[in-house]
């Protein structure tokens, strides 16, 4: 027996029979040999935390554009809280952590240079549209590795794609995605805003306070014990109905006075300026991109669609970089005798 088989009994005998076992996986598109001690969502985890598209995520906005400041949450950082709340509830619900943090660790993969703001940007200019967690699938499933991508299980990719409101993930494990993905950016969010000292903690509400917690720390504790009580034993992911109502306030109060605060927004004109411009350059110089995806572009691909592929896999200081290269007039050199 490899060592595959044996943690793969072990999840047998251990998870939660409402848990995705290994073994039940509906598989990948392109079949390939088991690893001998990895099972496949552990490996899924793996390839991910490998992958250059989630290198690049350090230097992508969160909520605050290039901040000045070493503490302020990237998309890496915000990835990583996620992950952890979402283990954290997983193994407290006798669930797939491997399953759990794989879909954690790529559901924000697709996510474009600056944050919201790029993916509005796209999905305007772009006709066939935009939205990151598709592009996250896009990136696991058609451009990682040069157009390879990563060959991901089917759970995994479905997890990543209905991480956002309006979809539901298939699995439970994707459920707590879901919810976790929203517990991380709402407190760590709150956390860089006092920082940014665009509010501070007595700005929230006092009735939300007193349901949900009086700091972060303490929000954290509330809402993932909330998660593990109300779903101890249960087929679902459920929050209280007291906790749910109160968490959804604190979403619309966080929309109204931070995701739209001017101060903290204020830049997000000039980057969309920059990256529909950069769309145009390339859309207009498409021998510029990358072979492999001039490949893809031979091979069938949609134009806009490839070119929406490269601006939304840029950091936001390639995305500068780029726009200094193409449309800032360049200090004249004096030749040399």
């Amino acid at each position: 027996m490899t060592i595959r088989e044996q943690i793969e009994k072990m999840e047998q005998e251990a998870l939660s029979p409402y848990a995705c076992h290994s073994t039940d996986s509906k598989g990948r598109d392109i079949p390939e040999a088991q690893c001998d001690i990895r099972p496949v969502f552990q490996r899924d985890r793996d390839r991910i935390l490998h992958s250059k598209s989630f290198r690049r995520l350090k230097n992508k906005t969160q909520v605050f554009l290039t901040p000045k400041g070493d503490h302020y949450r990237t998309r890496m950082s915000h990835t990583l809280e996620v992950s952890q709340n979402a283990r954290t509830i997983a193994k407290a619900l006798r669930l797939n952590e491997d399953l759990t943090e794989a879909i954690a660790l790529g559901h924000d993969l697709g996510h474009t240079p600056f944050g919201h703001a790029g993916e509005t940007i796209l999905n305007r200019i772009y006709s066939g549209g935009f939205k990151h967690n598709e592009q996250s699938v896009r990136i696991v499933e058609k451009l990682e590795k040069d157009g390879e991508g990563l060959n991901l299980t089917w759970e995994v990719r479905d997890g990543i794609k209905n991480h956002q409101t309006g979809t539901i993930p298939h699995t439970l494990e994707g459920k707590i995605v879901r919810l976790s993905d929203k517990i991380a950016y709402v407190n760590s969010d709150i956390d860089d805003a006092i920082r940014a000292q665009i509010l501070c903690e007595e700005d929230i509400p006092r009735e939300l306070r007193r349901t949900l917690g009086w700091d972060t720390r303490s929000r954290l504790d509330h809402l993932i014990h909330d998660i593990i009580i109300n779903s101890m034993g249960q087929n679902e992911i459920l929050q209280s109905k007291e906790t749910e109502e109160a968490f959804r306030d604190l979403r619309l109060f966080m929309f109204e006075h931070v995701y739209k605060n001017p101060v903290a927004k204020g830049e997000e004109v000039k980057a969309k300026a920059m990256l529909e411009q950069l769309y145009g350059h390339y859309m207009e110089h498409i021998e510029l991109l990358p072979d492999w995806l001039l490949e893809m572009l031979d091979a069938g691909e949609d134009q806009g669609r490839i070119v929406c592929d490269y601006i939304a896999g840029m950091t936001d200081q390639y995305a500068i970089t780029k726009f200094n290269e193409f449309f800032l007039p360049k200090a004249w050199q004096e030749g040399g005798y």
